[in-house]
C-alpha cells in the first residue's frame, strides 16, 4: 500500500478546531481518513455527509442535538461534508461547545464546503487539499530508477490510487472512463439540479486540447453557443469540483507582456485522457509535451501543498511569443520553469531574463524531473 503523505492526521488536529481536507472524488481523502481512525487510541464517529440521519442532526443548528450527537467522542468525522446545508455553522457550535473535541471534515466540492466553512470557521481550522498520488508520495515505494522508468504510465493514466493498483491497462481505462463518467461531474450536476453533463463534457474536451496554450473565454463561449459568462461560470465550477487547474499570467506594467488570459490543466493526466478518449502509447501520439506539461504542473503543486509552500504560480508569455510555462515568485524573487520532453531540447528563455534580470529560470526535462517535483 503506498503511503500518503498526510497519513498522520494527528500532525494536523487541534482540539476545538476543525480539520478540513479537500480534494477530487476517489483521490484518497477516505481512506486516509479511515486508516487513520482506525489506528487511533481514542473514541471516534466517523459518518457520512450523505446519510440522512447524519444530514438531519447537523443541519437543525440546535445544540442540544449536536452536543447529544458528539457526546462520548474525541474525535468526529464527517466525510463528504459539502452535502450538509450549514455545516460551517454546525462545526462552530461543536467546537465553541464542547471541549477538547476534533472535528474533521472531508469535501470533494470547493464550491460547497468552502463557502460553508470560510467565514463561521475563521481561526477555528486547518486546511489539507488531498490530490491524486503524488511522485514524492510514490518515491517511498519506489527508487529514482523505478519512477522514471514508469513515467509515461503516469502521463497516460494519471495518479489516482486505483488506477495504480491496477496492473491491466484496459482495467485502467475502464476505471477512467467510469470515473469521469460517473463521478467527476457529479457535484456540479446536483449542485445545478441538472441530468446530464454534455455541455461539461464539451468544455472539458475544449480544455484538454489546448494545454500549455492560453485560453480564450470568448472563443470557447462562441464554439460552445453561449455567452462568456457562462462559459466562466463553469471554469470556476470545473476547478472548484478539483477537475482543471488555472494559471494565471504574470502581470505586470511592462507593456509587451500578455495578461488576460489563462492556462487551465487537469488535476489528473489520466482524467484529461479519459475525456478525450485517448490512451495510446506516447510513441503513437503527437501531445507528449502537453501531456508532460500538465504533469510538471501538477506534480509541482501537489509537492507545494504537501510542502505547505505559499508560492505564487504564473505563466509568462510576450507578444512575441517568448514564454516561460511556469513560475514561481516567493518573497519577491522569480524563478521560472521551461517543460521539455526532450533532455536536449534548448533554452528560450533569455527574454524573460532580459525583463526580469534577478531571476533565474531552469529547463525541466524527463531526465531531471525529479529534482523539480520532491
Amino acid at each position: 500500500m503506498i503511503k500518503r503523505f498526510f497519513d498522520d492526521l494527528s500532525l494536523y488536529l487541534q482540539s476545538n478546531k476543525a480539520l478540513v481536507i479537500y480534494g477530487p472524488r476517489r483521490s484518497g481523502k477516505t481512506t486516509i481518513v479511515k486508516n487513520f481512525l482506525s489506528g487511533y487510541s481514542g473514541k471516534s464517529k466517523y459518518v457520512l455527509g450523505e446519510d440522512i440521519f447524519t444530514h438531519e442532526v447537523l443541519s437543525s443548528q440546535r445544540i442540544d442535538r449536536l452536543v447529544e450527537f458528539c457526546s462520548g467522542y474525541e474525535i468526529i468525522a464527517i466525510d463528504e461534508a459539502q452535502h450538509i446545508p450549514g455545516i460551517g455553522l454546525a462545526i462552530k457550535m461543536i467546537v465553541d461547545n464542547i471541549p477538547n473535541i476534533k472535528i474533521i471534515a472531508t469535501g470533494s466540492s470547493s464550491f460547497d464546503i468552502a463557502n460553508q466553512v470560510a467565514e463561521p470557521l475563521v481561526g477555528r481550522k486547518k486546511v489539507l487539499k488531498i490530490y491524486p498520488i503524488s511522485q514524492y508520495e510514490l518515491s517511498r515505494n519506489l527508487n529514482p530508477f523505478e519512477l522514471k522508468q514508469r513515467l509515461d504510465q503516469y502521463m497516460i493514466f494519471g495518479s489516482y490510487p486505483e488506477v495504480l493498483s491496477l496492473i491491466n491497462p484496459q482495467d485502467k481505462i475502464e476505471y477512467l472512463r467510469d470515473l469521469v463518467g460517473s463521478y467527476l461531474y457529479k457535484d456540479i450536476l446536483s449542485f445545478f439540479g441538472l441530468k446530464k453533463s454534455t455541455f461539461l463534457v464539451k468544455l472539458s474536451k475544449m480544455l484538454a486540447f489546448q494545454i500549455g496554450s492560453e485560453v480564450s473565454v470568448h472563443e470557447l463561449a462562441t464554439q460552445l453557443g453561449v455567452d462568456s459568462k457562462t462559459v466562466l461560470r463553469y471554469l470556476e465550477l470545473l476547478e472548484s469540483s478539483f477537475i482543471i487547474q488555472p494559471l494565471t499570467p504574470l502581470s505586470s506594467n511592462l507593456r509587451k507582456t500578455i495578461n488576460k488570459k489563462n492556462k487551465y490543466y487537469f488535476v489528473d493526466n489520466g482524467v484529461r485522457n479519459a475525456i478525450i478518449s485517448q490512451f495510446n502509447s506516447l510513441d503513437n501520439r503527437d501531445d507528449h509535451g502537453m501531456l508532460f506539461e500538465n504533469f510538471m504542473v501538477m506534480e509541482r503543486l501537489k509537492r507545494n501543498s504537501q510542502l505547505f509552500d505559499y508560492s505564487n504560480s504564473y505563466f509568462w508569455r510576450s507578444y512575441a511569443q517568448e514564454e516561460i510555462d511556469y513560475l514561481e515568485e516567493k518573497d519577491g524573487s522569480y524563478h521560472g520553469y521551461e517543460f521539455k520532453w526532450s533532455p536536449n531540447a534548448k533554452s528560450k528563455h533569455q527574454a524573460f531574463l532580459r525583463d526580469y534580470p534577478n531571476a533565474d529560470c531552469k529547463i525541466i526535462s524527463r531526465d531531471n524531473y525529479l529534482d523539480f517535483v520532491w
